[in-house]
């Protein structure tokens, strides 16, 4: 399945073998499906089923906006849910998800740790962040002239950065194109790379950016963003904030089904 370009491989749990080592196996793009993670989909206690993302390179993720929408659309079509809604737990915590025509909105977790104007010494030069942590951490750096950006190497540097040692970052590289519109370009933690949308990533960079926009606003009902990626298709990122404190956050996007078949596994 394809979320906005991230693409995902979804299995159905439990499973009998080693869920990292499949992973390594799945995603690899030349010797295996090829994919940007490993969606395994349990029984849950809590919720209409548990998601376990499982990077490409066999780390689990919190959560993962793009692979939250094609874990609905999958529920949705194949387990005979009567409704157009669906809940799911994650590491992150129970995710609530909408169809709404042909897409998909999802409710994430309350964004925490929000920092401002952190300074990063990179390559001898001076960067610029700001970070959040929208299930999984993300760090964000405003840039003009964002075709132009290294996004693995830089990316690379800022993910291991000490700063934030020991598990690092996502990080987001974001260009304001217009009033509540902005382009961004992730490389992702455990992909090791850059990938073609991040749907945590597309959120933390919605929120600061709107945050830096309006900075005397202290309360406001429905703020939305769009966000291009690296794909070209455009997220819509909802939220509220009140006083310091960012909920009822809302990623709105595709969810692609691409192909059903058999893994022929030697792991």
């Amino acid at each position: 399945m394809s979320g906005a370009g991230n693409d995902f491989i979804i299995v159905e749990g439990p499973c009998s073998v080693d869920i990292t080592k499949l992973a390594l196996k799945a995603c690899h793009r030349t010797n295996g499906i090829g994919a940007d993670g490993l969606i395994v989909i349990e029984p849950s206690k809590k919720a209409n089923a548990k998601m376990r993302i499982i990077n490409a390179d066999g780390s689990e993720a919190e959560m993962c906006g793009n692979g939250a929408r094609c874990m609905a659309a999958y529920l949705l079509k194949n387990k005979h849910i009567k409704r157009t809604s669906v809940t799911f737990e994650t590491l992150a915590g129970i995710i609530h998800a909408k169809k709404q025509g042909d897409l998909i909105s999802v409710g994430l977790s309350d964004p925490k740790d929000y920092t401002k104007n952190i300074t990063l010494s990179i390559n001898a030069r001076k960067l610029h962040l700001d970070y959040v942590n929208t299930g999984v951490p993300h760090a964000v750096c405003f840039v003009h002239g964002l075709n132009a950006i290294d996004v693995n190497t830089i990316g690379r540097l800022i993910r291991y950065h000490r700063e934030f040692a020991p598990k690092g970052t996502n990080v987001n590289f974001v260009e304001s194109i217009a009033r509540n519109f902005i382009d961004v370009r992730t490389y992702e933690r455990g992909v090791e790379a850059e990938t073609r949308a991040c749907g945590t990533g597309s959120v933390a960079s919605a929120i600061i950016a709107y945050l830096k926009a309006n900075p005397r606003i202290d309360h406001k009902k429905g703020a939305e963003i769009k966000v291009r990626t690296k794909s070209g298709e455009i997220l819509k990122v909802t939220f509220d904030f009140c006083k310091d404190r960012i909920s009822n956050v809302w990623l709105t996007g595709s969810a692609h089904f691409i192909a059903e078949g058999k893994l022929l596994l030697n792991i």
